[in-house]
């Protein structure tokens, strides 16, 4: 009589709790890296504004609309109106976008030119004067989803994505999930 081959129930039992095991290491793994990029974006806002501050109180007027940027650096940098507004839109042409040059010449902020920088999660960031109901300059961050929205408005603000100094894009008070936002911090 021959014995059929196969695998016990403990063998299978074992097996799927490999599995299990596996499974939970990635996923809390997963977490743990999404995680650090919220922590990472909320890092940028606080970042952007004391470059801004900090140019604000080294050169007396804001980046992108620093009057004598153009004699202080020469070459390509642009001066602003000297107004006391960033103009432009967040991510448009203008003074907003002339800052980041500003900041990168003053040595505030990483790289060259008028490139926006991008924040953990891909999307740009950039400044704007009074955006989605909050007045002043606002930091924008786009291309970020609304569990990533959410979270950040609930660290930085009052967790209502249409009050506060941290709004989203749709003036929804709940970020829809799954829906990318721009977000805003007021400066």
């Amino acid at each position: 009589m021959k014995k059929q081959a196969g695998f016990t129930l403990i063998e299978i039992a074992i097996v799927l709790v490999i599995i299990g095991l596996l499974l939970g290491g990635v996923l809390k793994g997963q977490e743990m890296m999404t995680n650090a990029k919220i922590k990472r974006t909320s890092n940028d806002l606080n970042g952007v504004s004391a470059a801004i501050y900090s140019y604000l109180d080294r050169y007396s007027a804001f980046p992108g609309d620093d009057p004598n940027a153009n004699q202080r650096w020469g070459g390509a940098t642009v001066s602003g109106d000297g107004n006391g507004i960033i103009a432009g839109t967040c991510f448009g042409a203008g003074e907003s976008r002339q800052m980041w040059d500003h900041l990168r010449q003053s040595g505030l902020v990483a790289g060259a030119g008028t490139n926006y920088p991008t924040h953990a999660f891909g999307g740009r960031v950039g400044v704007e004067d009074t955006l989605y109901g909050v007045t002043g300059a606002v930091i924008c961050m786009e291309d970020l989803q609304g569990k990533i929205g959410e979270i950040l408005d609930r660290q930085l603000d009052d967790g209502d994505g249409d009050g506060g100094e941290v709004q989203n894009s749709a003036n929804a008070t709940v970020y829809a999930q799954n829906t990318n936002y721009i977000v805003i911090k007021k400066l």
